[in-house]
Formats: structure tokens, C-alpha cells, sequence
């Protein structure tokens, strides 16, 4: 073997060990060094390290016929898979093996791996390591609930404190760049791509080239392939919905199955140990709440001018309950208009449901009419009052149950759709690539409406925990009083869905308020 150098500082116990080596090699004429494996900071349960690979594959090669080691302990803390490597790797390579503190040598005494004495010092070592792993685990979760930060690395805006490793504190040269990403996804309506295309035309370093330039940390992600550093929509949607920017720390995302399997799996989401008000916040509770309420809606991006459209997401068929698609058409007059139409029509068939198309003209002057004559109809006086006597809250709550029940009813009816697939497969009415497609789609459309059922019981469990707060939607309505033109951020803040019908009715479905219908004609009046 021969000593080979390290770019980092290796611990006292990788010092002692070689020392131990060195001194027993120089002692045995028969010895010549060729090389030194280290696994520096590895765990010995895994024999996945990779010095201990390379060893492997020196033996295999050719190029040792001796492993030394200081103690059986230093193999290995498996003693399933050390007793495998003693007994059996290495005599199938003609491997001498050495333990110098156990006083193994399979050469000049064969009989030393043999002895009872080395499968109990294996299965004491092995011991250990679950002892061990046990200890740190309570030790770490135990931080977890005291909302002490545990991870090697601070979420892209912050840095550890330090002078306390387990505190967050802002990272001042990147905060402007989070507040930007909020701002342009929640108050300008820019996509994710368009974020992407903004930040890397800026020349701004992603999260993770952020920590190894200019942090100068120690950081690898493996998601990354080369060293432009440049953003993607996956690192934009993460920093979205992160709520360490609302100075919350949510620890336990992900786990290893033990002590000895060390494959990474994720826990369930009841499972997370989350902390409020740990740290100073970057973002505002409410612009969070937008951006997740954004991100959980059907929207799409004009390809033309990368924004988000006033209408993405909120537009819904009264019949099929799916999103409304926009096309546009030339009048008898020659004249360009735009219109919306039911995607199920539009793009399955005919059978499913109807057109229900509405002019985008006629869907702007109605839906700007029913917000100010909404507002004008109501007494903040009498709400307010309302919210003080606690009525208003179990009004809430009941609105919430009723949608949640509505979200319910909607997941048994594509149930039912999804069910019916299989049969019209088997009945070649569809072909296997629909049959697929529409599985999958109906399969989405389950999992986005139960966490919209999950988001409106937290939504419910406040209103019974905070009967006789002041609700914050009739500061909303009072700020829009007037408004002669919408925009998305005023569509974001009072409106949660709209329905079209068949005829070019819709009903607005305003938050935290029962439906309340308005009927357009052809001149957009109610």
C-alpha cells in the first residue's frame, strides 16, 4: 500500500488508524505498502463506500493479495456482510487478511478467522452501530420538534447562524432575487419558464451554483449535470412551495429505512415535523398563500407573451366541472373574436358534454359587474358585527363543508368516469393509448380535487378555532370598491371559481361566500 493525500482535513481517528499501519507494515518484512483506503465520514454498515469499491477492485485485478486493517470494526459494522468478506471474498482471491488489534491473520494463523471469538466481536460491532444509530436519531428528531435546523445546507435566501448551526438567518445577497420569484409568479403572473428565462438572461446563479461559488460550500446536487448553474421550472416550483420563506422549518421530508438499508424514502406528509415562526420570514404569509393557491390551479402560460392569462384556472364547465378552452373565430363581419369553449367538447367529444361557450367580451363585462355589484351590496357594518357575534365563522364553516362535500361528489363522479374506461377499452370503443391517457388525466383531476378537499379542512378547523376574528375578505372587498378593470391579483383575491352554462349563464363562486349567480345577455348586463 501507499499513502495517498486528501484535499480535506481527515479525522484524528483516520490519523491514529494509518499511524497503527504504518507501524505494523514497517515491522513485517513480508509487507510492501501499495495503497491506503479511506472512507472518511462513511458509515461502516455500508460497504457501498467508495474506497472500499476501489479496494475491491484492486483485489480483483490483481494488484493486492493483502488487506490490513486496525480492527475488525474498521472492515465493517455488518456482521452478516463481514463475515462474508472473511470467510468468503477474500480466500476466492487468495486475499490474506489482517486485523491487527483482534489478532486475525488468515495467513500465518488460518484458524484465527475461524474462532468463535470473531463472529461475536461482528455481530457486538454490529451492535453498536444500531445502538448508535438509535441515539442519534432521538437525539436529531428530538431538534426536529424544537424547530432546530438539522440539514447540511440552508434553503436557497438563507444561511445557517454562525454562531448557532441549528438557526437560520437571511443570506442578504440573494433575498432580493426570492422576493423577485414571488412577485413576478403571484402579482405579474409570470410562468415558471418565464422566471427561468429572466434569472439566467440576468446571468444569476442557481441555488446550487449559488453554494459552491459563492458560498464556497462544500454542495453537490446529482440532479445536475454540468456547471452552468442555470434555473429550471422544478427549482422555481420548490422555492414556491417552501415554507422556510414564511420562517417555518419543516424537517423529516425524507428518511432512510435503517441503521443498515440505506435507500432514501419518503415520508408521508402527516409525518413532517413542522415548526412555525422559527426564523425571520422573507415572505409574507399571504403572497405564500397565493403562490400554493396559483400553483394548485389548472393554469397555462400565453405562449406569445409568457404571462398567465386573468381567466387560468378559474374558468369551469357548470356540467363536467373541467376547464374551459380559449379559441378564437372571424365574425360574419370579418372581425376577430375570442371565445371559450368546454374542453371535454372540445377535446374528447360530443357525447360527453356540451359547447357551453361564452364570448371573452360578454365574460369580462359580467364577471367586472358582479364583483362591483356585489360589493355594493354589502353592509361591512353588518358583517362586521356578524364576525364579532361568531355568526359569520359557523356560516363560513358551513360553506366549507359544503364545498368539501361538492369536491367529494366530484371525485365519485370521475370514479365512475375512470371505471367505465376499462369497459370501453375491452369494448374498442377507445384504444389503448386513450384508455392510458384518460386514466391518467382522471387519476390527476383525483389527486388535485382531495388536496382541495385536504386545503379546504384546514381552511374549516381555523374558522372553528378562530370564531370572533375579523375575516380578511371584507378588507378585500372595501379594496376593490370601483374597480373598472380586472386583473389577475384581483381574481386571485376574491374570486375561487367561475361556472359557465350551457346557455352563456355563469355562476362566480366568490371565497370564503356562498355561489351567488349572475346572468349575462348579449351586451354582458346581469
Amino acid at each position: 500500500m501507499k499513502i495517498i493525500g486528501k484535499d480535506k482535513q481527515e479525522s484524528n481517528s483516520v490519523t491514529s488508524q494509518k499511524a497503527i499501519l504504518n507501524e505494523f507494515v514497517e515491522e513485517h518484512d513480508d509487507l510492501i505498502v501499495y495503497d491506503t483506503y479511506i472512507d472518511d465520514g462513511f458509515t461502516g454498515t455500508d460497504f457501498n463506500r467508495p474506497s472500499f469499491q476501489r479496494l475491491l477492485e484492486d483485489m480483483k485485478n490483481g494488484s493486492i493479495n493483502c488487506v490490513i486493517v486496525k480492527d475488525l470494526s474498521r472492515l465493517g459494522r455488518n456482521y452478516i456482510e463481514v463475515g462474508n468478506y472473511i470467510e468468503q471474498v477474500f480466500p476466492l482471491f487468495n486475499i490474506r487478511f489482517i486485523a491487527i488489534n483482534d489478532f486475525v491473520d488468515s495467513f500465518k494463523n488460518p484458524a484465527s478467522t475461524n474462532t468463535i471469538l470473531v463472529p461475536f466481536k461482528n455481530l457486538i460491532n454490529d451492535e453498536y452501530a444500531r445502538d448508535t444509530s438509535i441515539k442519534i436519531r432521538t437525539s436529531l428528531n428530538g431538534k426536529k420538534k424544537k424547530g432546530e435546523f438539522i440539514g447540511a445546507f440552508a434553503s436557497y435566501g438563507y444561511i445557517k447562524n454562525p454562531k448557532d448551526k441549528h438557526k437560520l438567518i437571511i443570506d442578504e445577497t440573494v433575498v432580493d432575487i426570492v422576493r423577485k420569484i414571488f412577485n413576478w409568479y403571484v402579482n405579474e403572473g409570470i410562468g415558471k419558464i418565464e422566471i427561468c428565462h429572466r434569472l439566467n438572461d440576468l446571468g444569476i446563479l442557481n441555488p446550487t451554483g449559488h453554494k459552491k461559488l459563492e458560498l464556497k460550500q462544500n454542495y453537490n446536487n446529482y440532479g445536475i449535470q454540468d456547471d452552468t448553474y442555470t434555473w429550471t421550472p422544478s427549482t422555481i416550483r420548490n422555492i414556491l412551495n417552501n415554507e422556510v420563506y414564511i420562517g417555518n422549518t419543516v424537517q423529516g421530508k425524507r428518511r432512510t429505512k435503517s441503521y443498515k438499508v440505506h435507500k432514501v424514502e419518503k415520508v408521508c406528509k402527516e409525518e413532517w415535523v413542522r415548526v412555525e415562526n422559527t426564523h425571520e420570514p422573507i415572505i409574507d404569509k399571504e403572497t405564500f398563500k397565493k403562490a400554493k393557491e396559483i400553483s394548485m390551479q389548472d393554469t397555462k402560460v400565453s405562449q406569445k407573451t409568457k404571462v398567465l392569462s386573468v381567466w387560468a384556472g378559474f374558468l369551469k364547465c357548470s356540467d363536467c366541472g373541467r376547464a374551459m378552452n380559449k379559441k378564437s373565430s372571424i365574425n360574419k363581419s370579418g372581425g376577430k373574436y375570442e371565445y371559450y369553449i368546454c374542453s371535454t367538447y372540445r377535446k374528447k367529444s360530443n357525447k360527453l358534454c356540451t359547447k357551453h361557450t361564452i364570448k371573452l367580451e360578454n365574460l369580462e363585462k359580467a364577471v367586472l359587474k358582479a364583483i362591483n355589484f356585489h360589493i355594493d351590496l354589502i353592509d361591512i357594518e353588518e358583517l362586521a358585527k356578524q364576525v364579532n357575534d361568531g355568526n359569520f365563522q359557523k356560516t363560513k364553516s358551513k360553506n366549507i363543508e359544503n364545498m368539501i362535500n361538492a369536491k367529494q361528489n366530484e371525485i365519485f363522479k370521475i370514479s365512475n368516469f375512470k371505471k367505465a374506461l376499462y369497459e370501453d377499452w375491452k369494448n374498442e370503443d377507445i384504444t389503448r393509448q386513450e384508455y392510458l391517457e384518460y386514466k391518467q388525466k382522471y387519476e390527476n383531476d383525483i389527486e388535485r380535487l382531495k388536496q382541495n378537499i385536504e386545503n379546504l379542512k384546514n381552511e374549516k378547523q381555523k374558522c372553528e378555532v378562530h370564531e370572533g376574528l375579523q375575516n380578511e375578505w371584507i378588507e378585500k372587498f372595501k379594496r376593490q370598491k370601483g374597480i373598472t378593470e380586472l386583473s389577475r391579483s384581483i381574481m386571485m383575491e376574491l374570486i375561487d371559481s367561475i361556472y359557465v352554462k350551457e346557455n352563456g349563464d355563469i355562476t362566480i363562486k366568490f371565497k370564503f361566500e356562498s355561489e351567488i349567480e349572475y346572468i349575462e345577455d348579449n351586451n354582458g348586463a346581469m
